[in-house]
């Protein structure tokens, strides 16, 4: 009998494939500065593109753009407009922080081997979305989305990957000629790694902590802070 629905059962994964993924998930690491020079192949990149545009979006609009920089010459460009917007970020941290700041090394725009910088076209379903009527933002969300799942799939391959996002957005879209009506979501550094924090480098380097889990779920309403 000929098959008349797109659905299939839908089944747990088998152990190894669950923890797999749970791995991913809890040993991804937010890089900076543990690049090697070596690299990213144009299968792997394909693959961790078709990672990130298999992510959820609002309407199915996919509002989402790569855009690889490869070149040495863009990317000092980029890293100089990152340079220029640290220094005005730094003196916004109270001044005991400041030397804190300072020290955290930032230098993954000129040593990845790869950049991606990824837009959100948020005219791409249209003037009226499927989801969106009501939340202008969730075309942003959705590509947010498809950055996690290139984070995860980069993390599977042994490729770390790092979000700079201290620029000025007119800056950026100069330098990479992206549209004024283009969203620029996501600023990423990518390449192979041999070592990786066990725990989040802030967390490692006193910057912050991890939150406990029990503290951030309410049930039924909220229950935190008015």
């Amino acid at each position: 009998m000929p098959k008349t629905s797109m659905l299939s059962a839908a089944e747990p994964f088998v152990t190894a494939e669950r923890d797999a993924v749970y791995k991913a998930i809890f040993t991804r690491r937010d890089v900076r500065d543990q690049f090697l020079p070596e690299p990213v192949p144009d299968d792997v990149l394909r693959r961790l593109l078709q990672a990130a545009h298999h992510a959820p979006s609002v309407g199915f609009m996919q509002p989402w753009n790569f855009i690889t920089i490869r070149s040495q010459p863009v990317r000092d460009r980029v890293a100089d407009a990152f340079a220029r917007a640290n220094d005005e970020a730094v003196k916004l941290f109270p001044e005991e922080r400041q030397p804190k700041y300072k020290s955290l090394k930032l230098e993954g725009i000129r040593k990845a081997p790869l950049n991606i910088c990824v837009t959100c076209n948020r005219k791409r379903g249209g003037d009226v979305v499927l989801g969106k009527t009501h939340n202008s933002s969730m075309d942003l969300y959705s590509t947010v989305c498809a950055v996690q799942n290139l984070w995860l799939a980069a993390r599977a391959e042994g490729i770390g990957m790092g979000w700079v996002s201290i620029f000025r957005d007119a800056d950026l879209k100069a330098i990479l000629s992206i549209p004024d009506r283009i969203e620029i979501v996501a600023y990423l550094c990518l390449g192979y790694v041999d070592e990786l924090y066990e725990r989040p480098e802030l967390e490692v380097k006193g910057w912050n902590r991890r939150l406990p889990l029990d503290e951030l779920i309410f049930e039924e309403c909220w229950q935190g802070e008015p």
